[in-house]
């Protein structure tokens, strides 16, 4: 008799509900894990091999494991996590057979290629020789070094401790990565996907790259310029340093910075203020279409309709350009996710939900 084990691990897609495209500038953001999920299960085979099967997509990723593993793509994350822990400590004696499956809408904004990566590294520590069941930040740590540092590319933080540590969270960046736990209690939201393709690495390196050149030259000449303490009735200071569109831009950044410390503060309190909370969410969509520009008609179409019938507030979620909205609909939800859908969105309905977690099937052959 050989025994073996199937492991199951699900992880969440996540909303970015207040701070977009604040994290990789240090500041706070919160976000939430929605109730579309992707899914890992597989178990060990007796060779070296990743069998990795990705029957959503029509696709397999086929390889040995033979450590370091090279990269033969961009953005190769399967082989990338697999070299990340092993750096830290992480031996695999052997392979695994392995299919992925989810329904988060893939690159339109909602995380899944980091709710992926999150499930294969929490996979991977539970099926390496350590066996290790780590915590939520420390997978979330694993992945976005998997993601974000093996790759040298331009996103923050918070899609990978979004979807690993799950519910709803704050995160700072700066001075340290600090994760705060958010337990308001609130109702269903309308997820569309405009199915509008996007390239969110331009996206997020145009945004980024325009803020922190704005950063940069104001440090140069005010070394105490900070973005984190900047108030909003500081910026006419600069008219003579920077022209209209980096004021603009400045602007826009530290109005999403205040309104998601006030979402926050507004979270907090019990009963939670819902119409408040879209209220901001709508306010905040007003800065990232107008100002960083990165809304689309077809977005501002549907999220003009879902405000239409009846839902609190309503932003795009991601990087933009294109992928998904959502709007908070506690009431009225179905009338909203129709109003999306005759705007040529595909409606989700949504909740907050839990984290990554894993669960193992013991079984003898």
């Amino acid at each position: 008799m050989k025994n073996y084990s199937e492991l199951t691990v699900s992880t969440p897609g996540r909303v970015c509900l207040f701070g977009e495209h604040q994290d990789y500038l240090n500041l706070p953001i919160i976000a939430g894990a929605i109730s579309l999920r992707v899914n890992i299960e597989g178990n060990k085979r007796g060779d070296n091999l990743i069998n990795i099967q990705l029957p959503d997509i029509n696709d397999k990723e086929i390889f040995p494991l033979e450590l370091p593993i090279k990269y033969d793509r961009e953005r190769d994350y399967f082989k990338s996590a697999i070299n990340v822990l092993n750096r830290n400590g992480y031996t695999f004696s052997n392979g695994f057979d392995c299919t992925v499956s989810g329904k988060i809408p893939i690159n339109a904004g909602t995380s899944s290629s980091s709710a992926l990566i999150i499930a294969w590294v929490n996979f991977l520590t539970q099926m390496s020789d350590q066996s290790r069941k780590i915590s939520a930040e420390e997978i979330a740590y694993f992945a976005y070094a998997a993601e974000v540092l093996e790759f040298a590319e331009p996103g923050g933080m918070m899609d990978q401790y979004s979807t690993a540590v799950g519910g709803i969270i704050f995160l700072e960046s700066s001075p340290m990565v600090k994760v705060e736990r958010i337990n308001a209690s609130l109702g269903e939201f309308v997820l569309g996907d405009s199915q509008e393709p996007k390239d969110t690495k331009f996206i997020l390196a145009r945004v980024k790259n325009q803020i922190q050149s704005v950063t940069k030259e104001l440090k140069n000449k005010y070394p105490e310029f900070s973005l984190q303490n900047i108030g909003i009735n500081e910026i006419g200071r600069f008219t003579k340093d920077l022209n209209k569109e980096q004021i603009e831009l400045l602007e826009g950044t530290i109005k999403n910075r205040d309104i998601t410390i006030k979402a926050k503060k507004v979270l907090l309190k019990s009963p939670v203020n819902h119409k408040e909370i879209g209220h901001m969410l709508t306010e905040h969509q007003t800065i990232l279409r107008d100002i960083l520009k990165i809304s689309t008609p077809k977005i501002d179409r549907m999220i003009d309709a879902a405000l239409k019938a009846g839902a609190f507030g309503a932003k795009i979620n991601g990087s933009g350009g294109g992928g998904c909205m959502f709007a908070y609909a506690p009431q009225n939800t179905n009338e909203v996710k129709l109003a999306i859908e005759k705007e040529g969105g595909k409606g989700y309905i949504i909740h907050v939900d839990q984290g990554t977690h894993s669960s193992v099937l013991e079984a003898t052959e």
